[in-house]
């Protein structure tokens, strides 16, 4: 059994799933990941498949050099978007593989939240590429590793109100001026 970077706060209620030495761009795959994370798995689902489509895009926050700006990006505050396919692919599949996990489990899809996801890179592939003048190139590729992890989403219950008045600590200090205060008058 493989180990996870984070372990969900109950276990009973998540899911979880990996992937390793995936063969899709390493900073892609972290800039879709954070466009994902924190929402529901379905809305992720929903998500990643327009970008495919490329009815929204993935907002490039941490490796954005040279990116170029869309107004798609408006939606998340910034203006340098793009659609990395293959990515959303490869999180699709997982996605999938989570939620089939989860339903083995037998939680409720709808309720499922992305807690945790989070891409590392693993190690470079080596290929060559040939130059003019008889010089040799490397032509390397950037794999990943991808884990997520869902949990069901804890149901808010208010607090109930309290009736008696509100206690305040006081120190010595501010007790005796207080005495002093009622002595007066």
């Amino acid at each position: 059994m493989a180990r996870y970077s984070a372990t969900p706060a109950n276990e009973s209620k998540s899911a979880k799933c990996r992937g390793s030495y995936l063969r899709v761009h390493f900073k892609n795959t972290v800039e879709a990941a954070a466009a994902i994370k924190g929402r529901k798995l379905l809305n992720a689902v929903t998500y990643l498949k327009d970008v495919q489509e490329q009815k929204q895009c993935v907002p490039f926050t941490r490796f954005n050099r040279g990116t170029g700006r869309t107004a798609q990006a408006k939606a998340f505050k910034t203006s340098l978007g793009r659609w990395p396919v293959k990515s959303a692919k490869f999180l699709l599949d997982l996605l999938k593989n989570v939620q089939a996990n989860a339903e083995s489990k037998g939680l409720n899809t709808e309720e499922l939240v992305i807690k945790h996801i989070v891409v590392n890179a693993a190690p470079k592939q080596r290929r060559r590429t040939y130059r003019a003048h008889g010089r040799i190139n490397p032509y390397m590729s950037n794999p990943c590793h991808i884990e997520v992890i869902v949990s069901e989403e804890d149901k808010n219950v208010e607090k109930a109100k309290d009736e008696r008045e509100t206690v305040v600590f006081q120190n010595r200090k501010q007790l005796a001026a207080k005495r002093i205060r009622a002595s007066r008058q």
